[in-house]
């Protein structure tokens, strides 16, 4: 799953992300993603901090909520290191700065 409002940006990532194998849902929102009543099958989850709706942490504390148990990852075009602390609590398991290499990126999802 990704959640991404930069239309340019979350297009990049879905093409890299299904190049490499892997399945993409694309949202713009965190409301898209909360809305969905069934998460099973959706065990990755990579979102931009800067939503239009909310912050991406926030929507992985909603989605931790809801017992959802998938690897998480967060892309940012802040400065990392003031988000880390809440982003590791919230149970990111990388913080990524913006623009994301390719193997940087499909290293944190896989590893």
């Amino acid at each position: 799953m990704l959640v991404e409002d930069d239309d340019s940006v979350r297009r990049s990532l879905q093409l890299l992300l299904e190049w490499n194998g892997f399945e993409v849902r694309a949202h713009t929102r965190a409301a898209s993603v909360i809305e969905l009543e069934e998460l099973n099958g959706l065990n990755l989850l990579v979102t931009d901090f800067l939503l239009p709706d909310t912050d991406g942490i926030a929507l992985l504390e909603h989605l931790r909520d809801r017992a959802w148990a998938g690897r998480a990852v967060l892309i940012t075009g802040r400065p990392v290191q003031p988000l880390l602390a809440r982003a590791r609590t919230a149970g990111f398991t990388a913080v990524l700065e913006k623009p994301i290499a390719r193997h940087t990126l499909i290293g944190a999802l896989t590893k």
